[in-house]
């Protein structure tokens, strides 16, 4: 008798040999490409006997460190890539401008710690873009414990040069089931039959787990994914208010607590002061506080902000305990940091292996380059980067000759709204215009020559985990042809093919003109639950054996994306918008946004 398992995975195998497409049935190899196995197995040798990946991710998180857009460091780490590709044999490695970004910023040193009435380390970390206290921070924190406006304005006139406790205490329970997983049997099942069209999406770039609509991220209202830890707390609205009182009466600095446990620590960018019209309000894409309609932590003139930490839950909590018993402790701290803005521009990093007879259309792989600050960068996203750069080494050393040129895209600006491959894709493909004339309506297209040689995109940013298949983005044409190229692979667990949507990286900002664009599916292995934008986003998380399989599978689609006669099927735009040539629409741009 089958198990449970095995018959489990026995649909699984039905389901990828004649999947339902709108009401139509294809068969395994219908519409497929051929699969040159001789290239294959040589990827295979040289990705999973001679790799380099973890050597590179190495450098990328231990020695480089993380990579916030803007930052010196970040400007290091992308000057050692582009070296780093140049010895591989890469052509054309250069680091791209776009911008303007905004400034940079970078930590030189912080402390937190409770002094009286015992001494003890606190787990906290600066928020990014979070300024310098003006000197060390002494005193009795001031918990600001309120559920309504009215509790609230009890500590109106009392938070001037104060350290705040701004929310209120998460309750955490202990982890009974372990916090990483696989992809099993049934969710790729479900995956190989979702609808076309349907979508598995991830958070926006920058959006903590748990943020709710609207991007306030008070620690009272996330969830876990062993279900509800918190105690009820403010609602959004009032963790707005309580926010900005914080900022007019200039508060010394403002704690809160941080989503994980276990010392583990999730942290993106500043909160910020709200508008005066609140009307107009809108949310930070990294805290989601309270700030200004245009304005982010980065903007050369964006409005001054508080200085801001985040610290581990366990502590926060132990903090609001002693104030709530009247034993008062005595907190020092101390935040030392740099603004850069001598040049508001960022970069991408970009290198080729020229094509042969079709050198002039292009594949292209990639993954965004920068990182959040208190970890290294290690799972989101060192190592899509390090897959992309060994694949592009693996075909190098296999002595490969694409038809058509292979490039490598290392992004930055990713984690403030997929910023760098949004300004690569305008400038080198096209733009989409939405026009603000009621009478015109719709939207334009502004291609540009490039936009035509284009092939396809494929990324890799969700994770530490194996690849086990990939998301169509609504593309059913691709799925005969992936299924062919993913079939060297099902030994190795990749093997979905799903018509299911994925969001919130860099794949979009290809697939939004109209462009192929594909992110492959991957095991979330501690993604969500621990390395997401953490603490402990380092080198440590990571498995090589895993990197090792996707750098061979990208190797692979990349190779045979630039060997086809025709270049990857694209999907209709939705809306139809009206195709112009970017060099004729000097009139037409008028009173587009």
């Amino acid at each position: 008798m089958l198990s449970r398992r095995s018959i489990l995975r026995s649909a699984l195998v039905a389901m990828m040999v004649a999947p339902s497409v709108s009401g139509t049935t294809v068969g395994l190899f219908a519409q497929s490409d051929s699969v040159n196995t001789e290239i294959v197995d040589k990827i295979k040798q040289e990705g999973l006997e001679r790799s380099k990946v973890m050597e590179t991710i190495s450098y990328l998180t231990d020695v480089s460190g993380p990579r916030l857009t803007g930052s010196p460091e970040t400007r290091l780490a992308g000057e050692w890539a582009k070296k780093r590709l140049e010895e591989y044999g890469l052509e054309n490695a250069h680091l791209e401008p776009w911008g303007p970004f905004g400034r940079g910023w970078s930590l030189q040193s912080y402390r937190a710690n409770v002094v009286a009435p015992n001494f003890f380390g606190l787990i906290a970390y600066p928020k990014a873009w979070t300024p310098s206290t003006p000197t060390t921070v002494r005193g009795e924190p001031i918990y600001l414990d309120a559920n309504t406006p009215e509790e609230l304005e009890k500590y109106r006139g009392k938070l001037g040069r104060a350290i705040v406790l701004i929310s209120p205490p998460r309750e955490l329970k202990p982890w009974f089931d372990p916090p990483g997983a696989r992809q099993t049997d049934s969710d790729l099942l479900n995956l190989a039959n979702a609808e076309v069209g349907g979508s598995r999406r991830r958070r926006p770039p920058g959006v903590e787990p748990g943020t709710p609509a609207g991007g306030v991220n008070p620690a009272s209202a996330a969830p876990s994914p062993r279900g509800p830890q918190t105690a009820s707390g403010p609602s959004p609205s009032l963790t707005t208010d309580k926010w900005q009182m914080c900022y007019d009466e200039g508060a010394a600095v403002v704690l809160e607590p941080g989503r994980g446990d276990g010392g583990t620590v999730f942290v993106a960018s500043a909160t910020m002061p709200r508008r005066a019209d609140p009307q107009r309000e809108i949310r930070s894409p990294g805290e989601g506080g309270p700030m200004s309609r245009g304005a982010r932590p980065w903007t050369v003139d964006s409005p001054a902000i508080l200085p801001q930490m985040v610290l581990a839950a366990e502590h926060y909590n132990r903090l609001v305990r002693m104030v709530q018993k009247g034993v008062m402790p005595q907190l020092e701290i101390d935040i030392e940091s740099t603004y850069h803005d001598a040049d508001i521009n960022c970069f991408n990093i970009i290198a080729d292996i020229p094509g042969g007879d079709l050198k002039d259309e292009v594949v292209m792989i990639g993954a965004h380059f920068d990182s959040w600050h208190s970890g290294t960068g290690a799972t989101d996203n060192a190592i899509g980067c390090g897959v992309m750069m060994e694949a592009m080494r693996i075909l190098k050393s296999i002595g490969a000759t694409p038809r058509r040129t292979i490039r490598i895209a290392l992004w930055t600006g990713e984690e403030q709204g997929l910023l760098g491959s949004r300004a690569y894709v305008s400038e080198h493909f096209g733009k989409l215009q939405t026009l603000q004339r009621r009478e015109e309506g719709g939207s334009v297209l502004e291609f540009k020559p490039e936009y035509e040689k284009f092939s396809t995109y494929f990324n890799l940013d969700n994770g530490a985990g194996k690849i086990r298949g990939i998301y169509l983005q609504g593309n059913e044409a691709a799925r005969p042809i992936f299924r062919s190229w993913l079939s060297p692979f099902a030994d190795m667990g990749a093997s979905t093919v799903t018509a299911a949507n994925t969001g919130g990286t860099d794949h979009q900002s290809f697939t939004g003109i109209g462009l192929p664009g594909f992110q492959f599916i991957q095991d979330p292995i501690e993604y969500d639950t621990r390395t997401h934008h953490s603490s402990m986003d380092v080198y440590e998380r990571l498995i090589e054996d895993d990197a090792k399989q996707a750098s061979v599978i990208l190797a692979t689609f990349a190779y045979h994306a630039a060997m086809r006669d025709e270049k990857i099927p694209r999907r209709a735009l939705e809306g139809n918008p009206t195709m112009q040539p970017a060099s004729t629409n000097a009139e037409s741009s008028q009173g587009a946004k």
